[in-house]
């Protein structure tokens, strides 16, 4: 909702997909429109439609807390790909996934499943969409936390250390890569730091 509100306050025509249709209310205090879409169990033609037109997509979707192990492959990893997919179709080409630090590198022993599972959405969601031909973006947030944003950032190639990023930051930092073509073909992680927002987006553009 935060990436909707910012977009939206901006002038850009929004529009957000949802599985729960309570959640109209939120994208539209946010100023966007809503689609309600399950993407688990849509077809890339139920996805297309909504999508022509559109400049950009973002997927941010995940199955969420208390979620088992089965859901986090079927939106983490599936959802995001019927994205990538229905853009095509669509003739959008620019495509950026939020995706999750630490997924370079498999789960040790005893990590517990249903994390190792999201880990490994994550990192099957990234190779898919890098394989697309679209102009993807991959984003890698640390730790999400709701504290206030600050507007500095962290934002760099892989590896960097574990740490935080506010929600706020998160949105403003995809608004701002949205703004970036430059940043195709990029992953790049993210982090609380000292950086303006918009210095460190350009600063990673190629």
């Amino acid at each position: 909702m935060r990436l909707a509100a910012l977009l939206a306050g901006r002038g850009d025509t929004v529009l957000g997909v949802v599985r729960n249709p309570d959640h109209r209310a939120e994208l539209d205090t946010a100023g966007a429109s809503t689609a309600v879409v399950d993407l688990e169990t849509a077809g890339v033609d139920d996805l297309t439609s909504h999508l022509r037109g559109a400049d950009a997509v973002v997927f941010a979707a995940g199955a969420g807390p208390g979620s088992g192990a089965a859901r986090k492959d079927t939106v983490d990893r599936a959802a995001a790909v019927l994205l990538a997919d229905a853009a095509r179709q669509a003739g959008v080409t620019r495509y950026l996934l939020v995706s999750s630090t630490g997924v370079d590198a498999e789960p040790e022993p005893g990590t517990d499943e249903v994390w190792a599972a999201y880990l490994r959405a994550k990192k099957a969601a990234e190779e898919a969409i890098r394989a697309t031909g679209l102009e993807w973006t991959i984003l890698r947030p640390g730790r999400l936390t709701d504290d206030p944003g600050t507007g500095k950032v962290l934002l760099a190639p892989p590896p960097v250390d574990r740490g935080d990023v506010p929600r706020d930051d998160t949105a403003a930092v995809l608004t701002a890569l949205l703004d970036a073509p430059g940043t195709a073909g990029r992953v790049l992680e993210l982090r609380e730091g000292d950086a303006d927002i918009l210095e460190a987006v350009t600063a990673v553009a190629s």
